[in-house]
């Protein structure tokens, strides 16, 4: 055996033998007592999965002594149960996690009745792109309010109000587009690296991970008879077995990693559209009048924007419209009284 072969074997045994080490973890620290079960046969799985790595080992893997991270994880695991860490989880090879996400088969949802459908009723949809847009915008309009506001309490000339509008609107957007960008570029690398494992693995023991998605299934109410059945139907078809392994023991979907460009460019416009509106009237040359227009526009702009929230939440237009001025207007309203007394202090 090559010391390349060899090094890609030991870490392979490495991460099934702390995914096992770290199941234990969750399983002691889940009150749920089905999804104690899958903890505990999902740690048997890995278990085994390691027994296969290391019989072509020469020589033999040495004691295993979980890493620093895989410790730091367990003790967040720990104090804050299974469920509010299951991303770092996820991230060191713990599957099933997608039970906190994803339903139950058995409350009340229909009861996939061939191959393709199982792993393919998790679709995060469109939705999320648009309510980000919603949020980027009310993000500009508010800390540029706000900024506006601030200034206008401390100084009287509608120029320098105006130049720390502009700089505000720039510094927020690329603020929020450099953010965006990396969060998007992180995640999408950590997606990209679960699932070539998981490819690895379903090449190299496909029973075993039929056996892992069957458990799962198993824990979210699917007789394990059927659930076997099922799972091993699905390896005859590597691709979609792919597919659904990744949606199912990973929770994601590998049609919608998402583009870091296009997250870090829509943050960008969606913030800066936010963030203009409050300085229209001063762009116009308003003069005296250009705050209180400032304070309508941005009130009618929150208004439409709580509006446009409350379809994702449920909650009445009106209301949530309203919720959202009092909060603006709020908010203003403070920055121009620090504004005001530091720009007494400080004249």
């Amino acid at each position: 055996m090559t010391d390349d072969i060899y090094q890609n074997d030991l870490e392979a045994w490495n991460e099934e033998k702390t995914a096992s080490w770290l199941y234990a973890v969750a399983e002691a620290a889940e009150p749920n007592p089905l999804r104690q079960k899958l903890f505990r046969d999902l740690a048997g799985a890995a278990d085994e999965q390691a027994a296969i790595v290391a019989r072509g080992m020469d020589p033999q893997p040495p004691p295993f002594s979980p890493p620093v991270r895989a410790r730091l994880v367990a003790l967040l695991t720990r104090a804050l149960t299974p469920e509010r860490t299951r991303h770092m989880l996820a991230s060191l090879k713990v599957r099933g996690v997608s039970i906190y996400t994803q339903p139950d088969i058995e409350t009340g949802h229909i009861m996939p009745t061939s191959v393709t459908e199982f792993g393919g009723r998790h679709s995060i949809g469109q939705s999320g792109t648009l309510r980000a847009g919603v949020f980027g915008v009310n993000d500009g309009l508010v800390s540029n309010t706000c900024l506006i506001f601030g200034v206008a309490g401390a100084v009287a000339d509608a120029k320098i109000i105006l130049l720390t509008g502009i700089a505000g609107l720039l510094a927020g957007a690329f603020s929020m587009a450099a953010g965006e960008y990396i969060s998007m570029r992180s995640q999408r690398e950590l997606y990209e690296y679960q699932i070539a494992q998981e490819r690895e693995e379903l090449e190299r023991y496909p029973e075993e991970e039929a056996e892992e998605l069957a458990l799962i299934y198993n824990a979210r109410g699917l007789p394990m008879d059927e659930a076997r059945r099922v799972t091993k139907l699905m390896i005859a078809n590597p691709e979609h077995a792919l597919n659904t392994l990744a949606r199912e023991e990973l929770g994601l979907n590998p049609d919608e990693l998402g583009s870091p460009w296009g997250a870090a460019a829509s943050s960008f416009i969606s913030f800066c559209v936010g963030a203009v509106l409050p300085l229209i009237p001063f762009l116009l040359g308003l003069g005296g009048g250009a705050l209180t227009a400032t304070a309508w526009i941005s009130g009618a702009a929150l208004f439409l924007v709580g509006a446009a929230l409350s379809l994702f939440s449920g909650r009445n237009a009106f209301y949530g419209g309203a919720r959202m001025v009092l909060i603006g207007a709020a908010a203003g309203i403070a920055t121009y009284a620090i504004g005001s007394l530091l720009g007494v202090g400080i004249g």
